[in-house]
Order: C-alpha cells, then structure tokens, then sequence
C-alpha cells in the first residue's frame, strides 16, 4: 500500500452506531491507513446514518422490509451499494440481521465483525449476563473474520475487562463497549496496514503489533 491509499471500508449498521463513531474518529487522523467509504444501513432510521451525515461520510439503505421472503435479493442489493462505493473490507457495526452464506461468501476474508465477548466463549446474544452467570474473571471483546458460522472465525485482536465484584450486566456491557471503541480500530490498523493475515482459520500479525494503551490497560470502573 503506498503512502497515499487507504483501505476503503465499508460500515454495516442497525442502530445507534457507537463502534461506527469509533471508526469515524480513528479514521479522521491524517496517519489512519483506512477511510470509510460508504456506511450502510438495513433501517432507515438508524442513528448511525446522522454520525456518518455528520462527517460526511456516503451513506446508503437498503431495507431487509423491501425484499420479504428474499434474503438472497437483499444481501445482492447490499453487495451492489459496497461494491459501487468501492469497499474492500466491511466491517460489522452493530447490524443485526445473520448474514448468509452467500453474502459471506462475496466477501470471504473481508468482512469482519467485533463481538462482546472473548471468543470463543458466549458466543451469540446475552453476553454479559452469561459472563457474569458463569463467574468468569475477565470478560472482553474480540474483533474476527466472519466465517458461515455465528460468531465463528480467525480472531484480529482481543481486549480483557475485569469483572468486578459489584458489576451487573449494564456496568460490564459500559466497560465492555468502551474498550470495542479502542479495539476495533486498532484491529483495522493492522489489517489496513497489511499486518494481519489470515493462515487457514489463524490470523497471523507481522511485526509487533503496536497495542494502544487504552486496550492494554481497559477501564477498570
């Protein structure tokens, strides 16, 4: 990658967007090696659509209500707006509607997730309420490839929060999503630098993988 190109990301949404403004803050410094080229959204009325609009960053929906009965037909109209845009990583941002195999297919080794938990464990929905039932110690987030499988792929990066002695699921999901802020723009980094590769079902990093402090070292309280 020379000095100038930066890896076009394309950023799917459902909702309040908070990861997305992760991106679009790590992406405003002159030296991020990625630029948001288009954010998409299944609902109209997604706030994270305002944070883009708000950055001027292209967006686009396309409705899962538009194509009933026909995922195949939604997922392609999906593929056609990244694709238009000229997106060549898609980053999951909170979008919640499970992707086929299909659509993960198009975009095999491209597409990439961030999951509140440490996977593999709690995959899937409630995590922190299952981390807190299970009396884990450490609880966290992990960035990874999507594979076919939910929550199932070659981990990027991971970040360990404490679970404190009085924390309930609201305050271990607030610890939880502030080191997701940190972490997901530190995996695309690595990607968009060239870093990560992935090896079978590893990702392998070259070189020392540079950890901001705020991943490092989690909040705590």
């Amino acid at each position: 990658m020379t000095a100038t190109a930066k890896l076009k990301l394309g950023v799917l949404i459902s909702g309040r967007g908070s990861n997305l403004q992760a991106l679009i803050d790590a992406c405003a410094a002159p030296d991020f090696p990625a630029e948001i080229a288009l954010v998409l959204s299944n609902k109209a009325d997604a706030f994270g659509l305002e944070r883009a609009a708000k950055a001027g960053i292209p967006t686009a929906v396309v409705s899962h209500r538009d194509f009933p009965g026909d995922k195949a037909a939604f997922e392609t109209a999906m593929d056609a707006q990244l694709r238009q845009a000229g997106v060549q990583l898609v980053c999951l941002a909170g979008f919640m509607r499970l992707l086929s195999p299909l659509f993960v297919s198009l975009w095999h080794d491209a597409l990439i997730n961030i999951h509140p938990s440490l996977l593999p464990s709690f995959k899937g929905l409630d995590t922190h309420e299952r981390a807190l039932q299970a009396g884990v110690r450490f609880h966290g987030c992990t960035v990874h490839y999507v594979r076919v499988e939910m929550d199932v792929g070659p981990i990027v990066a991971q970040a360990a929060v404490p679970v404190l002695p009085d924390d309930d699921a609201h305050s271990l999901a607030d610890r939880v999503l502030e080191s997701e802020h940190a972490l997901y723009p530190h995996a695309v980094r690595l990607i968009a630098e060239g870093r990560a590769h992935v090896d079978g079902e590893r990702v392998r990093i070259d070189g020392a993988a540079t950890v901001p402090p705020s991943v490092l070292n989690p909040p705590t309280a």
